[in-house]
């Protein structure tokens, strides 16, 4: 983490990149465009998606027409052009994520930095293109909360082209923030009542929300591009799989925002992520060719065009599995199951290193998903504090599926859908086999593997060792603990059968347990108990309603919750330090065991 602090420390006015996937090979090609850059006249273009890939010309019209939001049928990508912002200027840049691009280091000339970030404003900013960049924004369709969405698309991120280094390394960028596509949409947030029983004759509201709580301008906002800056960085220097960002950029422009939800929006500056990665291609990318939904009737743009998905195929095993397509070469179906296969193992051992770290991702569409097995997407995201299985980071996950602990679920309910939506090239019988061959196996491998460098159990792999790392999450969970810093005082724990009694490790593990008012807090009923007992008649007389709309979890966890909350209002301080004493020293003594 020496790395991460050093960047963070020039990066109170700059900033920091992804552990790599494998870059593809380059080729060169480069174009010309005013303003002519400096420090950035040394990279080089070669946009071999826009070459391989259908993509669509922009209708005519008046000015702000191709941006308009529209179907985009029989392409991949769409021309755009980013819309400027007044007064661009750098808020970071990271250093290593531009050294991948084969950008030098920074000057030590005071005026000469200054010139290269007012360079940087310009064109990661997108008030200016770069020679041989060529803006487009990328047709997708996802399943968002388990419903297909049908066209989603880059609303608000645009691919700038791909960047050939001398090491023959491919790097695709991406302004997050630069102005609205075709893509753009206001997000509607809907209210939904049902009636809990036919002899009640009540209706019960399950979720109200403001509606068009962003409008579609395809702009981010500086919080938000802060946030993901940062994850980003710390995510890499974390040994995870992640897209990389480069710059932050804020600006005078202003966009209306409603930053609690609340109905009470603000005008938030505008501001845009320089993001790296070698592509952008995600599970959705697949699905614009789906056929009407029989629950939400939505299809994708280019139902029906095969061809496509085959030249979407050819193009990503080629560019970024070689290996399998050289392996493959004259069988398309054995090429096409390798490809899945490795897609699915790198999800799988993606996941497990989230669940690691306490990482949730928070919103788990299919078009949140990578291609090559990235963290893409850094939207409402967050890391465990107090262990809890069952976190929600999104606020508008209601129904907490996308929680801490179903995160590898959804991840292959997501590869699922992936399968679904190659088919016929991959016959889906074909890849549902490998899934389930592949999927859980690397999942608990990986994991495992992790956990197990995490406690140091590095001399010998036990049978016994997943029911210890199963018992210590157990035990963070009862104990109220910290998931971070249960693993930071573990890594100075006295293993030898030799060492002093544990006494004083014990207080300094129980230490940072959560008090018994911070536990009372975290326990609190979510609901209205007035709102409970409707959802409890609900259950009674239509349990299929129920399941339909995707609240018997939320009700579960409520019904949990209460029977907790009652339990720690019996509870003394002291009491509770005694409970979380007891089951931290049987746990360390099984601990000891198993690392000597």
């Amino acid at each position: 983490m020496a790395a991460l602090r050093l960047t963070l420390a020039a990066a109170r006015a700059r900033l920091p990149l992804a552990r790599r996937s494998p870059p593809a090979p380059c080729s060169a090609s480069a174009g010309a465009m005013e303003p002519e850059p400096r420090w950035l006249a040394g990279l080089r273009f070669d946009n071999r998606a826009l070459r391989a890939l259908p993509v669509e010309t922009p209708p005519s019209g008046p000015e702000g027409a191709p941006s308009a939001p529209r179907p985009v049928p029989g392409a991949c990508f769409s021309r755009v052009r980013p819309a400027p912002l007044r007064q661009p200027r750098v808020v970071a840049l990271s250093e290593p994520a531009l050294a991948l691009l084969g950008l030098g280091a920074p000057p030590a000339d005071a005026a000469a930095r200054e010139a290269r970030e007012a360079e940087a404003a310009l064109f990661f900013s997108g008030n200016a293109l770069l020679p041989g960049a060529e803006p487009a924004a990328h047709c997708y369709c996802g399943h968002q909360f388990g419903q297909f969405a049908g066209q989603l698309g880059d609303g608000a991120a645009m691919y700038l082209g791909e960047v050939c280094t001398a090491a023959g390394e491919r790097w695709e960028l991406q302004l997050k923030g630069a102005g609205p596509t075709p893509f753009s949409r206001p997000t509607e947030w809907t209210t939904l009542q049902v009636n809990p029983g036919v002899s009640s004759g009540r209706w019960v509201t399950m979720m109200c929300r403001h509606s068009f709580i962003r409008q579609a301008d395809g702009r981010k906002v500086l919080r938000s591009s802060i946030r993901e800056f940062l994850c980003s960085e710390a995510m890499f220097h974390l040994g995870i799989p992640t897209t990389r960002a480069g710059a932050c950029v804020t600006s005078q422009s202003t966009v209306e925002r409603d930053v609690f939800y609340d109905g009470n929006p603000r005008p938030e500056q505008c501001a845009v992520v320089l993001r790296v990665a070698p592509t952008f291609l995600r599970f959705g990318s697949f699905e614009i060719f789906k056929s009407s939904d029989e629950h939400t009737g939505r299809a994708g743009p280019s139902v029906g065009r095969n061809d496509i998905r085959v030249q979407m195929l050819d193009y990503v095993i080629s560019t970024f599995y070689p290996e399998i397509q050289a392996t493959h070469a004259s069988d398309s179906v054995q090429r096409h199951a390798a490809f899945f296969r490795e897609v699915t193992r790198r999800t799988a051992q993606l996941v497990a290193e989230w669940q690691c770290v306490g990482f949730c991702h928070g919103v788990l569409n299919t078009d949140n998903m990578s291609i090559v097995g990235l963290t893409i997407d850094y939207g409402p995201f967050g890391f465990l504090d107090r262990y809890d299985p069952d976190h929600v980071c999104n606020a508008s996950d209601t129904a907490g599926r996308y929680s801490y602990s179903r995160q590898p679920e959804v991840c292959k309910w997501n590869l699922q859908k992936l399968a679904e939506a190659l088919d016929p090239a991959l016959p889906l019988e074909l890849a549902e086999a490998i899934l389930a061959e592949e999927f859980d196996a690397e999942f608990h491998r990986h994991y495992l593997q992790k956990m197990r460098w995490k406690l140091g159990l590095v001399r010998a792999e036990r049978e016994e060792d997943s029911a210890l790392v199963a018992r210590l999450l157990e035990t963070m969970h009862l104990t109220g603990a910290d998931f971070t810093n249960s693993f930071y005082l573990l890594s100075s724990f006295p293993a030898g059968p030799e060492s002093p009694d544990l006494d004083e490790f014990l207080a300094a593990l129980t230490a940072q347990c959560a008090s018994l008012e911070e536990l009372r807090l975290a326990f609190r009923p979510q609901m209205d108990p007035r709102q409970l007992s409707m959802m409890l008649m609900l259950a009674q007389s239509n349990p299929q309603l129920l399941a339909l709309i995707g609240t018997r979890a939320s009700l579960a966890r409520e019904l949990e919750r209460v029977e907790r909350q009652s339990r720690l209002e019996q509870l003394s301080p002291a009491e509770l330090h005694s409970k979380n004493r007891s089951h931290w020293a049987e746990w360390l003594l099984e601990y000891r065991c198993g690392g000597c």
